[in-house]
């Protein structure tokens, strides 16, 4: 009878425990809506997203509710490194028991050497950096240096381009719908398919600042650059006295198989942007690098021209630092490469199945994306693979018909086969689901 009564005690005591967890999750779901974004709220529970994420390891998410999930989102590439790193971690504890962020008014230790290693490891003439907090202020930063060092105003990219959602780096961002809303925006701005060479040099004039591009177009759909499409910009650049900026705030850092995606086309930019994985999965960091020339024209008079409070802290740095030497020692590039052949091999047999749902794979290293034929068969596949085996994914922003794969560069052989299947079972279900209708 003891027995049965501590059995039923247990139960209540769990049951009590279960319903505290749901209390305290719908909680934070009403102050979502209420104070941070209702109609973000009202998508993440949609789209099956209706947890609260509590800790992190690895390519492993654990919620509030004890579930855990296997990452194949990855920070849209900030957590290239995994969560947490215990190296990154490390250098982070370290730096905050010393002085967690700069007074700008001494030297700062720790930016000079990330700067000084970045310029190592940076293809061609990139020399200096300049530290931000986000890819957005580090492509603002690289949109204002190229207007001073050349004197012109136009800037030319991509449609289906992302460079973020700040005035100067949206009006170069191709996609209307972020665009219109807050028209009118900073001129100047013109766009071409992106791979269509011709059409840019039609663009191109004596009025034309920069070409800005992403050597893998991340929200666009995950596009690679055609062979000889960079080098060929790179010579419209240089016969009309305008400049080349690569965005590589999502393609850096390893994840196409290479520390930049850039240097797999042998092309050097005059500017390049980083961030997201920069900082290892721990800080935010944005870096805009560039040449000595133009660092001469934008800081020669004034070197506080362009300023950042917190661009630069002795954190973020000190994360970027362990970030680059854990890319090094840990073959994160490499295993980007081997781990991406085998995602892309897996996820072509799925659509070699299923041609009627899946209409491309593509991607470089482990920055690859699956074109559905409806954006409805996409948003079902994302949700099924979340609520069913645990999985997550997403869509990239300006084309919602293209599921993202973008896990970190430490995934597993295993995990990555366990992908593939539960990206085979998604897709089916959904299918079948959409039939029914």
């Amino acid at each position: 009878m003891e027995t049965i009564s501590a059995d039923l005690a247990e139960r209540d005591h769990l049951m009590s425990a279960e319903d505290e967890v749901e209390a305290h999750i719908e909680s934070i779901v009403e102050k979502y809506a209420e104070y941070v974004n209702p109609g973000l709220a009202r998508l993440l529970q949609f789209a099956g997203f209706g947890d609260l994420e509590e800790t992190a390891e690895g390519c492993i998410v654990t919620t509030a509710s004890g579930k855990k999930y296997l990452d194949f989102v990855g920070g849209f590439g900030v957590f290239s490194l995994g969560h947490r790193h215990p190296r990154v971690v490390e250098a982070v504890h370290r730096q905050l028991d010393k002085m967690p962020l700069s007074t700008r008014t001494f030297f700062n230790e720790s930016a000079a050497l990330l700067s000084e290693r970045l310029a190592q490891l940076s293809p061609g003439d990139l020399q200096y950096t300049f530290y931000s907090n986000s890819g957005a202020e580090a492509v603002e930063a690289a949109l204002k240096f190229a207007r001073k060092a050349t004197g012109r105003t136009e800037f030319l990219s991509t449609e289906g381009a992302y460079h973020g959602k700040t005035m100067g780096a949206l009006a170069v961002t191709g996609r209307e719908k972020y665009r219109a809303p807050f028209e009118p925006m900073v001129p100047g701005a013109k766009f071409a398919p992106f791979n269509d060479l011709g059409a840019m040099e039609s663009l191109i004039s004596d009025k034309t600042a920069a070409i800005i591009i992403e050597p893998v177009q991340g929200e666009g759909g995950i596009h690679v650059a055609a062979p000889g499409y960079l080098a060929g910009l790179r010579k419209l650049c240089d016969d009309h006295g305008a400049l080349l900026i690569f965005d590589e705030v999502q393609s850096g850092m390893g994840r196409t198989g290479t520390l930049f995606a850039c240097e797999q086309d042998g092309v050097a930019p005059d500017i390049m942007t980083l961030a997201k994985a920069l900082g290892g999965g721990v800080m935010p960091i944005g870096a805009t690098l560039y040449t000595p020339a133009i660092g001469a024209a934008v800081f020669g008079e004034n070197p506080l021209l362009h300023t950042s409070t917190f661009g630069g802290n002795s954190l973020a740095c000190a994360a970027g630092l362990a970030a680059l030497q854990v890319i090094e020692d840990e073959h994160l590039a490499e295993k980007a490469t081997l781990r991406g052949n085998q995602l892309l091999a897996g996820l072509r047999s799925v659509m070699s199945e299923m041609p009627e749902a899946l209409v491309d794979v593509r991607g470089r290293g482990l920055m690859i994306g699956v074109e559905f034929a409806i954006k409805d068969i996409a948003e079902l596949t994302i949700n099924y693979m979340a609520t069913h085996h645990g999985i997550i994914a997403a869509y990239t922003l300006n084309n919602p018909k293209v599921i993202r794969m973008e896990p970190p560069l430490v995934v597993t052989e295993a995990q990555v086969e366990e992908v593939i299947e539960a990206f085979r079972l998604s897709v089916a279900s959904a299918v079948e689901i959409l039939a029914d209708l």
